[in-house]
Protein backbone atom coordinates (compact mmCIF):
# COMPACT_ATOMS: atom_id res chain seq x y z
CA UNK A 1 0.00 0.00 0.00
CA UNK A 2 2.71 2.40 1.05
CA UNK A 3 4.77 1.51 -2.38
CA UNK A 4 1.22 2.12 -4.46
CA UNK A 5 0.83 5.61 -2.45
CA UNK A 6 4.65 6.33 -3.40
CA UNK A 7 4.02 5.96 -7.34
CA UNK A 8 0.74 8.35 -6.86
CA UNK A 9 3.10 10.97 -5.74
CA UNK A 10 5.64 10.59 -8.24
CA UNK A 11 2.74 10.61 -10.71
CA UNK A 12 1.27 13.64 -9.38
CA UNK A 13 4.91 15.49 -8.99
CA UNK A 14 5.48 14.33 -12.83
CA UNK A 15 2.29 15.71 -13.58
CA UNK A 16 2.85 19.40 -11.79
CA UNK A 17 6.52 19.41 -13.35
CA UNK A 18 5.00 19.09 -17.36
CA UNK A 19 2.39 21.61 -15.82
CA UNK A 20 4.53 24.27 -14.23
CA UNK A 21 6.77 23.54 -18.17
CA UNK A 22 3.90 24.48 -19.90
CA UNK A 23 2.42 27.49 -18.16
CA UNK A 24 6.40 29.00 -18.30
CA UNK A 25 6.09 28.41 -21.91
CA UNK A 26 3.36 29.65 -22.70
CA UNK A 27 4.66 33.14 -20.58
CA UNK A 28 7.59 32.84 -22.79
CA UNK A 29 6.03 32.87 -25.78
CA UNK A 30 3.83 35.73 -25.27
CA UNK A 31 7.02 37.72 -23.73
CA UNK A 32 9.05 36.84 -26.90
CA UNK A 33 6.60 36.15 -29.81
CA UNK A 34 6.41 39.27 -31.88
CA UNK A 35 3.53 40.48 -33.39
CA UNK A 36 4.29 42.20 -36.87
CA UNK A 37 2.35 45.32 -37.73
CA UNK A 38 0.25 45.15 -40.93
CA UNK A 39 1.58 46.10 -43.92
CA UNK A 40 -0.36 48.05 -46.79
CA UNK A 41 0.13 47.58 -50.18
CA UNK A 42 -0.70 50.44 -52.65
CA UNK A 43 -0.33 49.41 -56.35
CA UNK A 44 -0.55 52.61 -58.60
CA UNK A 45 -1.56 52.96 -62.32
CA UNK A 46 1.55 53.35 -64.42
CA UNK A 47 3.30 54.36 -61.46
CA UNK A 48 4.34 51.52 -59.31
CA UNK A 49 3.58 49.86 -55.73
CA UNK A 50 3.97 51.50 -52.52
CA UNK A 51 3.93 49.42 -49.39
CA UNK A 52 3.06 51.32 -45.73
CA UNK A 53 3.87 49.61 -42.50
CA UNK A 54 0.81 50.70 -40.42
CA UNK A 55 1.03 51.38 -36.50
CA UNK A 56 -2.32 50.26 -34.43
CA UNK A 57 -0.24 50.93 -31.34
CA UNK A 58 -0.40 54.79 -32.07
CA UNK A 59 -3.66 55.13 -33.87
CA UNK A 60 -5.64 51.21 -33.61
CA UNK A 61 -9.28 52.99 -34.92
CA UNK A 62 -7.77 54.78 -37.92
CA UNK A 63 -5.96 51.72 -38.93
CA UNK A 64 -9.09 49.14 -38.40
CA UNK A 65 -10.63 51.80 -40.66
CA UNK A 66 -8.26 51.44 -43.20
CA UNK A 67 -7.72 48.08 -43.25
CA UNK A 68 -11.72 47.65 -43.57
CA UNK A 69 -12.20 49.76 -46.41
CA UNK A 70 -8.52 48.51 -47.82
CA UNK A 71 -9.34 45.04 -48.09
CA UNK A 72 -13.19 45.68 -48.85
CA UNK A 73 -11.71 47.09 -52.29
CA UNK A 74 -13.46 50.24 -51.47
CA UNK A 75 -9.82 52.15 -52.66
CA UNK A 76 -9.55 50.13 -55.87
CA UNK A 77 -10.24 52.67 -59.06
CA UNK A 78 -9.84 55.51 -57.09
CA UNK A 79 -7.29 58.36 -57.59
CA UNK A 80 -5.03 60.48 -55.51
CA UNK A 81 -6.95 63.84 -56.17
CA UNK A 82 -5.03 66.35 -54.55
CA UNK A 83 -0.97 66.58 -55.15
CA UNK A 84 0.83 69.34 -53.79
CA UNK A 85 4.55 69.26 -54.44
CA UNK A 86 6.87 69.08 -51.46
CA UNK A 87 3.56 68.56 -49.20
CA UNK A 88 1.31 65.47 -49.63
CA UNK A 89 0.03 63.36 -52.13
CA UNK A 90 -3.90 62.78 -51.04
CA UNK A 91 -6.34 59.73 -52.50
CA UNK A 92 -8.93 57.46 -51.04
CA UNK A 93 -12.14 59.95 -52.16
CA UNK A 94 -15.01 58.18 -54.12
CA UNK A 95 -16.17 61.40 -55.38
CA UNK A 96 -12.74 62.60 -56.71
CA UNK A 97 -13.11 65.82 -55.84
CA UNK A 98 -12.09 65.84 -52.43
CA UNK A 99 -15.52 66.00 -50.68
CA UNK A 100 -16.14 62.25 -50.36
CA UNK A 101 -15.96 60.27 -47.71
CA UNK A 102 -17.32 56.25 -47.01
CA UNK A 103 -20.59 55.18 -46.00
CA UNK A 104 -21.34 52.42 -43.52
CA UNK A 105 -21.93 50.09 -46.41
CA UNK A 106 -18.63 50.42 -46.87
CA UNK A 107 -17.28 48.81 -44.10
CA UNK A 108 -19.82 46.01 -43.79
CA UNK A 109 -22.65 44.04 -46.27
CA UNK A 110 -25.37 45.02 -43.97
CA UNK A 111 -24.25 48.92 -43.18
CA UNK A 112 -26.76 51.42 -44.11
CA UNK A 113 -25.79 53.88 -47.11
CA UNK A 114 -25.02 56.71 -44.70
CA UNK A 115 -21.76 58.49 -44.21
CA UNK A 116 -19.65 58.44 -41.08
CA UNK A 117 -16.85 59.67 -39.60
CA UNK A 118 -13.89 58.68 -36.98
CA UNK A 119 -12.71 60.03 -34.05
CA UNK A 120 -8.78 61.82 -34.28
CA UNK A 121 -6.45 60.17 -33.02
CA UNK A 122 -3.81 62.75 -32.01
CA UNK A 123 -2.71 64.49 -29.55
CA UNK A 124 -4.58 67.59 -29.78
CA UNK A 125 -7.50 65.34 -29.69
CA UNK A 126 -6.93 63.61 -26.47
CA UNK A 127 -5.08 60.65 -27.76
CA UNK A 128 -1.24 59.91 -27.43
CA UNK A 129 0.19 59.62 -30.61
CA UNK A 130 3.45 61.19 -31.40
CA UNK A 131 4.19 59.71 -34.25
CA UNK A 132 5.73 63.15 -36.86
CA UNK A 133 4.75 63.55 -40.04
CA UNK A 134 8.28 62.93 -41.36
CA UNK A 135 8.71 61.99 -44.90
CA UNK A 136 6.66 59.25 -46.20
CA UNK A 137 3.85 58.99 -43.31
CA UNK A 138 0.38 58.17 -44.11
CA UNK A 139 -2.40 60.20 -42.56
CA UNK A 140 -5.64 60.44 -41.97
CA UNK A 141 -7.24 63.64 -44.20
CA UNK A 142 -10.54 65.88 -42.35
CA UNK A 143 -11.87 68.94 -42.84
CA UNK A 144 -11.27 72.37 -40.69
CA UNK A 145 -14.17 73.73 -39.60
CA UNK A 146 -12.54 76.46 -37.59
CA UNK A 147 -11.87 78.42 -39.96
CA UNK A 148 -15.55 79.21 -40.14
CA UNK A 149 -16.34 78.90 -36.63
CA UNK A 150 -13.59 78.16 -34.21
CA UNK A 151 -16.20 76.56 -31.98
CA UNK A 152 -16.18 73.76 -34.29
CA UNK A 153 -12.72 72.13 -32.95
CA UNK A 154 -14.01 69.29 -32.11
CA UNK A 155 -16.55 68.48 -35.20
CA UNK A 156 -13.34 69.17 -37.13
CA UNK A 157 -11.01 67.07 -35.46
CA UNK A 158 -13.49 63.67 -35.74
CA UNK A 159 -14.18 64.60 -39.21
CA UNK A 160 -11.82 61.58 -40.59
CA UNK A 161 -13.73 59.21 -42.77
CA UNK A 162 -11.67 57.60 -46.13
CA UNK A 163 -9.49 59.99 -47.31
CA UNK A 164 -6.03 59.69 -46.45
CA UNK A 165 -2.72 61.50 -47.52
CA UNK A 166 1.03 60.39 -48.01
CA UNK A 167 3.76 63.24 -47.18
CA UNK A 168 6.14 64.15 -49.41
CA UNK A 169 8.32 65.73 -46.84
CA UNK A 170 8.58 66.64 -43.36
CA UNK A 171 5.32 68.97 -42.54
CA UNK A 172 5.80 70.15 -38.62
CA UNK A 173 2.56 71.82 -38.67
CA UNK A 174 0.57 68.76 -38.82
CA UNK A 175 2.21 67.22 -35.96
CA UNK A 176 -0.69 66.83 -33.38
CA UNK A 177 -3.15 68.16 -35.03
CA UNK A 178 -3.88 64.68 -37.82
CA UNK A 179 -3.78 61.50 -37.62
CA UNK A 180 -0.65 59.97 -38.60
CA UNK A 181 -0.90 56.25 -38.63
CA UNK A 182 2.01 54.67 -40.99
CA UNK A 183 5.01 55.30 -42.86
CA UNK A 184 6.05 54.21 -46.24
CA UNK A 185 8.51 50.93 -45.85
CA UNK A 186 9.05 50.57 -49.77
CA UNK A 187 8.39 52.98 -52.64
CA UNK A 188 9.14 55.94 -51.80
CA UNK A 189 10.51 56.93 -55.29
CA UNK A 190 7.19 56.10 -56.49
CA UNK A 191 5.35 58.35 -54.31
CA UNK A 192 8.01 61.50 -54.99
CA UNK A 193 7.17 60.27 -58.74
CA UNK A 194 3.37 60.95 -58.23
CA UNK A 195 4.16 64.15 -56.41
CA UNK A 196 5.80 65.57 -59.56
CA UNK A 197 3.04 65.17 -61.63
CA UNK A 198 1.42 68.12 -63.56
CA UNK A 199 -1.15 69.74 -61.70
CA UNK A 200 -3.72 72.31 -62.44
CA UNK A 201 -7.06 74.36 -60.21
CA UNK A 202 -9.63 72.44 -59.96
CA UNK A 203 -12.51 72.32 -62.04
CA UNK A 204 -15.13 74.09 -59.78
CA UNK A 205 -12.19 76.88 -58.57
CA UNK A 206 -14.27 80.07 -59.88
CA UNK A 207 -17.24 78.99 -57.75
CA UNK A 208 -15.69 77.32 -55.02
CA UNK A 209 -13.02 79.79 -54.63
CA UNK A 210 -10.62 76.93 -54.10
CA UNK A 211 -7.74 78.18 -56.16
CA UNK A 212 -4.79 75.85 -55.38
CA UNK A 213 -3.32 74.51 -57.77
CA UNK A 214 -3.15 70.60 -56.79
CA UNK A 215 -5.47 68.74 -59.04
CA UNK A 216 -3.53 66.71 -61.43
CA UNK A 217 -4.01 67.02 -65.22
CA UNK A 218 -4.20 62.87 -65.54
CA UNK A 219 -5.75 60.68 -63.18
CA UNK A 220 -3.06 59.13 -61.04
CA UNK A 221 -5.07 55.98 -60.03
CA UNK A 222 -5.04 53.44 -57.15
CA UNK A 223 -5.76 50.09 -58.71
CA UNK A 224 -5.95 48.72 -55.68
CA UNK A 225 -4.66 48.77 -51.90
CA UNK A 226 -4.34 45.90 -50.07
CA UNK A 227 -3.25 44.88 -46.23
CA UNK A 228 -1.67 42.01 -45.06
CA UNK A 229 -2.75 41.76 -41.10
CA UNK A 230 0.02 39.30 -40.55
CA UNK A 231 -2.94 37.20 -38.95
CA UNK A 232 -4.42 39.87 -37.02
CA UNK A 233 -7.83 40.88 -37.01
CA UNK A 234 -8.23 44.45 -36.11
CA UNK A 235 -11.83 44.59 -36.45
CA UNK A 236 -14.38 47.09 -37.65
CA UNK A 237 -13.60 50.65 -36.76
CA UNK A 238 -15.79 52.27 -34.06
CA UNK A 239 -17.66 55.12 -36.37
CA UNK A 240 -19.64 58.49 -35.79
CA UNK A 241 -22.45 60.61 -37.20
CA UNK A 242 -20.13 63.23 -39.25
CA UNK A 243 -20.94 66.94 -38.56
CA UNK A 244 -23.23 68.24 -41.49
CA UNK A 245 -21.77 71.66 -41.70
CA UNK A 246 -24.33 72.97 -44.67
CA UNK A 247 -27.15 72.44 -41.64
CA UNK A 248 -24.66 74.02 -39.02
CA UNK A 249 -24.57 77.17 -40.82
CA UNK A 250 -28.39 77.35 -41.94
CA UNK A 251 -29.05 77.26 -38.39
CA UNK A 252 -26.77 80.02 -37.65
CA UNK A 253 -28.67 82.28 -39.47
CA UNK A 254 -31.99 80.93 -37.85
CA UNK A 255 -33.34 78.88 -40.53
CA UNK A 256 -34.56 75.65 -41.17
CA UNK A 257 -32.32 73.22 -42.68
CA UNK A 258 -35.19 71.10 -44.03
CA UNK A 259 -36.87 73.80 -46.68
CA UNK A 260 -33.90 73.52 -48.13
CA UNK A 261 -33.65 69.52 -48.35
CA UNK A 262 -30.96 68.98 -45.96
CA UNK A 263 -31.00 66.71 -43.62
CA UNK A 264 -30.11 67.29 -39.49
CA UNK A 265 -27.89 64.43 -40.01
Amino acid sequence: MKKFKNVIWVIALILLIVLIGIIGYGYYKNATMEVKNPIATIEVKDFGTIKVELYPNLAPNTVANFITLSNRGFYNGLTFHRIVKDFMIQGGDKNGTGNGSASLSDLKDDGEDKEYSIKGEFIANKVDNKLKFDEGVIGMARNDYTQQSSSLREESYNSGSSQFFITTKASQSLNGYYTSFGKVIEGIDVVHSIENVEVKAAADAETSGNTEVSTPVNKVIIDSISVDTQGVDYGLPETLTPFNYQTWLYKQYGLDPSAFGTSEE
